[in-house]
Parts: C-alpha cells; sequence; structure tokens
C-alpha cells in the first residue's frame, strides 16, 4: 500500500503545481513558526542560566543549534509534504495527524525547558525531559505513519529523529549534572 511512485500527471487526485507549492510553503511556515518559537524562547535564556549550567561533554557549540534545525525543520516540511501529496486515505490522515502532534511537543518542548526555568528552576529541566521523551517515541511512530504512505518520507525524517534523541541525551544531562 505504499506510494513512492509519483501520481499519475493527470489523475483527478493529483493537485495542481500551483496548489501543491502553496502547500509546501505553508509546511515551511509553519515548521518555521516552530523554530521561531523556539528561538525567542531561547535568547534571553542561552547567555543566562543556560550559559552557566553544567552540560554534557558532547553538548555542541550554541553556533551550530540553529543550521541543524533549520535542515531538519526543512527536511521535516518536505516529508509532510510528500505524505500530503499522496491521494486521499485514512493511513495518509494519521500519518499527517502524528505529524501535527509531535511538531506540537517539538514546540512545547524549547520554551518549557529555557523558557519555564526562571518560573519553575530545576523542575522544568525534568518536565522539558519528558516532553522530549515523549517527541522521541511520537517522531518514531511519525515516521512510521509516513513510510506507510510514502517511503522516503520517512527517510527523511531519520536526520530529524537521530537529534531529537541526541538532544534528549543533553537535555537529561542538565538535571543530572546541575543537582
Amino acid at each position: 500500500m505504499t506510494s513512492d511512485v509519483a501520481p499519475r500527471p493527470f489523475s483527478s487526485s493529483t493537485p495542481s503545481a500551483g496548489r501543491s507549492a502553496l502547500v509546501l510553503i505553508a509546511f515551511l511556515v509553519i515548521a518555521f513558526a516552530v523554530a521561531a518559537l523556539g528561538g525567542f524562547s531561547t535568547i534571553t535564556q542561552v547567555d543566562g542560566w543556560y550559559a552557566h549550567a553544567e552540560k554534557a561533554f558532547w553538548t555542541p557549540p550554541n553556533v551550530v543549534f540553529g543550521p541543524v534545525w533549520t535542515v531538519l525543520y526543512t527536511l521535516m516540511s518536505v516529508a509532510a509534504w510528500l505524505v500530503w501529496r499522496t491521494p486521499a486515505s485514512p493511513a495518509r490522515t494519521r500519518a499527517l495527524r502524528l505529524y501535527v502532534v509531535q511538531l506540537v511537543l517539538n514546540a512545547l518542548w524549547t520554551p518549557t525547558f529555557f523558557g519555564l526555568y526562571p518560573l519553575a528552576g530545576p523542575a522544568s529541566w525534568w518536565i522539558a525531559l519528558a516532553i522530549i521523551l515523549a517527541l522521541d517515541v511520537l517522531v518514531l511512530v511519525t515516521m512510521i505513519g509516513f513510510w506507510r504512505v510514502r517511503h522516503v518520507a520517512a527517510v527523511l525524517l531519520i536526520p530529524y529523529w537521530a537529534w531529537v534523541l541526541y538532544a534528549t541525551t543533553l537535555n537529561a544531562a542538565i538535571p543530572v549534572l546541575n543537582r
């Protein structure tokens, strides 16, 4: 039931090129809105408490995060768009719903980890860890859902999943190292 073959050009289920481009742009805008939310919640904290916190020795320099997330949000958007381009089906609907849910968790993590700290202190790190652990699972489940609809879309999420798993280790290290 997978469809890695592009829809037939004259199929009634194929979106027009203009509509397809608009949907891709919409997926990109939504993903980068999530990125902007994360950016706003880290601006003051990266040079605040985070700069002074003990971090895992495998923590990359702060300058790495922006470019990595730019690539990942682009890949995520293209993956969702490829799934959207397939003919309507329950599997496609489920896959896109999973994508939205994991994107919401993604959007919640950064403000929780960075932005909640001034209010909740170290508890914010544990709350963020719970969110990112749920995100780890949801990205995997989304990849499985995408695989059932369009294999290449699932493959495009692999770097994202790998980075989120890596970010989970970074998150877990903060509360452990800063007791």
